[in-house]
């Protein structure tokens, strides 16, 4: 691949740069070589530009519909045979900081005091005691979760899987001020790094060793998603279909609603597939990327990816994702970190294709509203799979706001003697210091509750409001 082209002044600051981030023992050599490269190219402007007039909607040989795959084997052999081939990688990256916890996201408890790192090993469990293979889980962490995360696994050491760890890269935030590294300025602890993002997986996996080793055993396929993801489980059609078609990368896409109208979305592109994130989107067609009748479906971060293929272009320096620009603040110092995502790789695959699935493999848990879903009557529990009440009718999620009384874990739990029943609901949006009492039920078209600062309690079906000359706004209402 052809190096970036910079300008003098441009030229100058990545040798001064170089020279820096040299003396920067903290991290490997592949580090210090591919922070460097990712600097040069952003420096470059090599940021590709669309023409929107060539943008087409892929056909459904580009994005195929879920329900025109071909059925799961029901030969048992044939269905070992298949899983045998295949790797589960999480993105373990991130720490539940936006949920008020201090460690790895994934050991958040989600339902019946299981983690989402409970939930996935148990999934991998009953899939290698049912079909008798051996399906590896593996965990890309950052320096941020590695620690805690090594001490976490250890209590799956006797189960019936194998469980490998490495980390994605770590890099120098930038000062803004004169394109320095932010270590090098005595910021010397965490805040002075970050990871540059889920499409370091690739690099990752090479540079860890882990790649080899799962080419050695005969591994094909890595299946990879976001841990905190509950809908992203092993799919015995796609993979399948990925082997028989000899797909080299497959992105999982689902239908648009208006909550989702930011995802990015699969493109045809000069006759490539290609993914279109918003920041790619000039301003005058903002409003058109975000319509839900033209691009109607939206990138899950479901991704199954050919392990040769990875090697291929790993070692070819041929994935040359979008750069994402994101600005920080650390101790008043204005800092760059520039990051890349696993789905824009999938347009230096070979016979990359999308597949749109349902709704129910995209039910991510970002924030204590989705914990609020997950934990309520809406789901139930088996073998590690959330499932779907078939009693709730309506095929959409009730759209939950929670104030931010409610946003740490710690406090969403205290304000609910238990979970209420939701499956007729809705919308609900609670703001203030609202507390829920025991075995109620929510089924109404909408529901807010609108509060101010108080001094006395009311009482309404055990919800507790605190309130003086409050205006409470209930639409529609119907609590039992």
């Amino acid at each position: 691949m052809a190096t970036a082209t910079l300008n003098p002044t441009d030229a100058d600051k990545i040798t001064k740069l170089k020279s820096a981030v040299s003396g920067l023992n903290q991290i490997s050599e592949n580090e210090k070589t591919g922070f460097i490269n990712l600097v040069s190219r952003y420096l470059s402007g090599e940021a590709e530009h669309v023409d929107w007039s060539k943008i087409k909607t892929p056909t459904d040989e580009i994005v195929v519909p879920y329900d025109s795959l071909k059925p799961t084997p029901e030969d048992p052999a044939e269905t070992k045979a298949l899983l045998d081939k295949l790797v589960v990688l999480k993105l373990n990256g991130g720490l539940g900081t936006t949920m008020g916890c201090t460690g790895p996201k994934s050991v958040i408890e989600v339902r019946n005091g299981l983690t989402f790192l409970d939930l996935i090993v148990i999934q991998i469990e009953s899939l290698n005691s049912k079909y008798g293979c051996n399906v590896p889980l593996l965990l890309m962490n950052s320096f941020n979760t590695h620690d805690d995360t090594q001490k976490i696994v250890e209590k799956y050491s006797k189960s019936n899987i194998e469980i490998h760890t490495f980390n994605q890269s770590q890099y120098p935030r930038l000062v803004v001020e004169d394109f320095s590294p932010l270590p090098c300025k005595g910021q010397t602890g965490k805040d002075g790094w970050y990871p540059p993002g889920h499409g370091d997986v690739f690099p990752g996996l090479k540079n860890s060793g882990k790649l080899d080793a799962l080419l050695g055993q005969g591994k094909e396929y890595v299946f990879v998603a976001n841990s905190d993801n509950l809908g992203a489980i092993v799919d015995l059609k796609i993979l399948k279909h990925l082997v028989e078609n000899k797909n080299e990368y497959c992105m999982e896409v689902t239908p648009k609603t208006l909550a989702d109208v930011k995802g990015g979305t699969l493109i045809s592109y000069e006759g490539k597939v290609q993914l279109l994130e918003i920041a790619q989107v000039p301003d005058e067609h903002v409003n058109e990327f975000k319509s839900i009748e033209k691009f109607k479906i939206f990138n899950t971060n479901n991704l199954w990816v050919n392990l040769k293929a990875i090697k291929r272009l790993v070692e070819a320096d041929a994935l040359k994702m979008e750069i994402i620009p994101n600005p920080k603040e650390v101790d008043g110092v204005k800092v760059l970190q520039l990051e890349t995502a696993a789905g824009a790789a999938i347009k230096f695959f070979d016979k990359a294709i999308g597949i749109n699935v349902p709704r129910s493999r995209f039910l991510p848990v970002k924030a204590t509203s989705d914990l609020l879903l997950v934990q309520s009557d809406l789901y139930t529990l088996a073998d590690g799979f959330v499932v779907r009440n078939p009693a709730r009718t309506n095929p959409a999620n009730p759209t939950v706001e929670l104030g931010p009384e409610f946003k740490k874990v710690s406090n969403f739990l205290s304000r609910f003697k238990s979970i209420p029943s939701i499956i007729e609901l809705d919308s609900l949006k609670v703001t203030g210091d609202v507390w829920f009492g025991a075995g109620i039920t929510l089924k109404v078209s909408n529901l807010s509750f609108l509060l101010f600062p108080c001094f006395f309690l009311v009482s309404l079906f055990d919800i507790w409001i605190p309130f003086m000359a409050v205006q409470m706004l209930v639409t529609n209402l119907g609590i039992i």
